[in-house]
């Protein structure tokens, strides 16, 4: 995956390494049931990139808040952010036995609003060639996430999240083998804990024709770069 973050970390991650979200901030609140909303999210972005803070809905205290957090997880072992590879991506199949998120993924789970994200597929002789994938009927996306409160030895705190990731689809998988675990509004509630247990048997491929997938410029390469033409088709 070709991606131009120049942030001094080590990569670890199989998928979805960029995202968009550009709804209005009132239809995410509705669409995730918050109750509480804290996030500094305000305007469209169309280019999400790691180490980013990006709006995160959790259930606590009996009620859905909308949060900030770092996306890209941070391990309580880390001595610092940077301190090993950088987490944004968790996958579905480890995501209970893995040291780095198995407490996560039975107590720490958390939904991450998209309108849409970039894969970036080697074509022959043209080298990674970025796609936008996205819902055809413009609906919002909800990823299942997992996260972490992390503190460093002198006492710096951040709160900070993954995207948990499936094998891909028949939509995805001539671009790519991995897909994000995307979840349905009625599943909301399970993902979050509000429902008691059973959330690892969302953890699915998305039914087919559930994507609209199509080539993108390059110009998503750089997180420099963030405006609308960066979700539209190549012509």
């Amino acid at each position: 995956m070709h991606l131009d973050i120049r942030i001094g970390f080590r990569q670890a991650y199989n998928m979805c390494g960029r995202f968009a979200l550009i709804e209005d901030p009132d239809a995410v609140v509705e669409e995730f049931g918050v109750v509480v909303s804290t996030t500094s999210f305000s305007e469209p972005r169309y280019n999400v990139c790691p180490t980013q803070l990006i709006p995160v809905a959790v259930a606590y205290d009996g009620q859905r808040h909308l949060v900030d957090m770092r996306w890209g997880f941070i391990p309580h072992w880390y001595k610092k952010p940077n301190d090993g590879p950088l987490l944004i991506n968790a996958r579905s199949e480890t995501l209970a036995e893995k040291p780095a998120f198995r407490e996560a993924a039975r107590a720490r789970r958390c939904l991450i609003p998209a309108s849409g994200f970039y894969e970036w597929h080697r074509d022959k002789g043209t080298g990674k060639e970025p796609w936008f994938l996205k819902r055809p009927e413009k609906e919002m996306l909800a990823f299942a996430g997992v996260w972490q409160a992390w503190t460093s030895p002198e006492g710096e705190r951040q709160v900070a999240c993954a995207i948990v990731t499936t094998a891909a689809g028949n939509d995805i998988s001539h671009i790519h083998h991995r897909e994000p675990v995307t979840l349905a509004r009625d599943d909301y509630g399970l993902w979050l804990g509000e429902e008691g247990k059973g959330a690892a048997k969302l953890m699915q491929t998305a039914p087919d024709e559930f994507y609209e997938t199509y080539r993108v410029s390059h110009d998503v390469n750089s997180r420099y770069h963030n405006t609308s033409q960066l979700m539209e088709p190549m012509a």
